[in-house]
């Protein structure tokens, strides 16, 4: 496909991603509610899109956001217009049913990720093909890449899409000045969260000093870590960022991250590294801002719905 190219009065990475946030509306079609239990006597919600088709796409989410995202649904809509059958996941603490468990989400819970996986054979589908936004590309990375040749043969691609490869990096420039706007919005999504969790765990999940936490940096650091058992945030990023995984990912996997996304630094934008593995092609246009590159044709698809339905169509032989 020729990269991409924003419209004339949509120039420049915040309007690029925010135009779209505020003005993309997608129309949900007509799906199937799912819940899938874990092995932690816990559950996850998902929507459930049948085309009657063989193949099937699963579609993560990004950080705060949830199953009928308006990215999401636009993914949705053009991968069934073109016959492939689609699930639509939450992440522990997204759908619309409160869960169990103390823990929420995180940027490397593969667990639960697998667990979609493994129901979604269950369905018997033989060919499955993950795909994720932001925080769901860091997942559907590690996920491949930590399995690598044991990767369940019947998932035959991945794609990535504005992707944090390196956390720690990301994190950090999604506190600076510039991206406050970002980071206060999903501190206080988090916040919210936390309080919801407080009033079900009140002796694991403390309040004390919440009002005082600005940054991601330091909601991970005082909960994101803890909870999902890891030392810190230091820790955390360490062993979740997919940066440390992509070099054993073993099947044909597409990222695409924007030059001008504005949630990410050089360290996600690693070329040697990329490089060095066959199975990957890693596209950075110069626009497209972060889960952005809106266009108004292919009724209503953008540029990088239509960028993986055609890697998924040359990955399957499908036309």
């Amino acid at each position: 496909m020729k990269e991409y190219k924003p419209p004339f009065f949509i120039r420049g990475a915040h309007l690029e991603t925010l135009y779209p946030h505020f003005f993309r509306k997608v129309k949900q079609r007509a799906f199937e509610a799912l819940t899938f239990s874990t092995p932690d006597q816990d559950f996850l919600e998902a929507d459930y899109y049948n085309a009657n088709n063989k193949t099937l796409v699963i579609l993560s989410h990004g950080l705060e956001g949830d199953s009928r995202r308006d990215y999401m649904l636009g993914m949705t809509n053009l991968l069934l217009d073109n016959n492939y059958d689609v699930i639509c996941w939450n992440y522990r603490g997204c759908g619309p049913t409160i869960n169990k468990q103390p823990r929420l989400y995180h940027s490397g819970a593969t667990d639960d990720l697998d667990v979609v996986v493994q129901e979604v054979i269950k369905m018997g589908y033989k060919s499955i093909v993950l795909t994720g936004f932001s925080l769901g590309g860091n997942l559907t990375l590690k996920y491949c890449g930590e399995r690598g040749e044991e990767l369940d043969p019947r998932i035959k691609a991945a794609i990535a899409i504005s992707t944090p490869l390196d956390l720690d990096a990301g994190c950090a420039h999604l506190s600076r000045p510039q991206n406050r706007l970002y980071s206060y919005r999903f501190i206080s999504r988090l916040k919210l969260k936390t309080r919801k969790k407080h009033q079900q765990f009140p002796d694991i999940i403390k309040l004390d000093g919440i009002d005082k936490i600005k940054d991601l940096r330091t909601f991970d650091d005082r909960y994101t870590a803890p909870i999902h058992g890891f030392k810190d945030a230091s820790d955390y990023y360490e062993k979740c960022s997919s940066i440390n995984f992509v070099g054993q990912i073993q099947i044909p996997t597409l990222i695409i991250n924007a030059k001008n996304d504005p949630f990410l630094p050089d360290q996600c934008y690693p070329y040697e590294l990329l490089g060095k593995n066959p199975h990957i092609i890693f596209e950075t246009p110069e626009h497209g801002g972060h889960v952005g590159f809106t266009q108004w044709n292919h009724n209503g698809a953008h540029w990088s719905d239509m960028r993986a339905l055609k890697f998924i169509n040359n990955v399957l032989g499908s036309n």
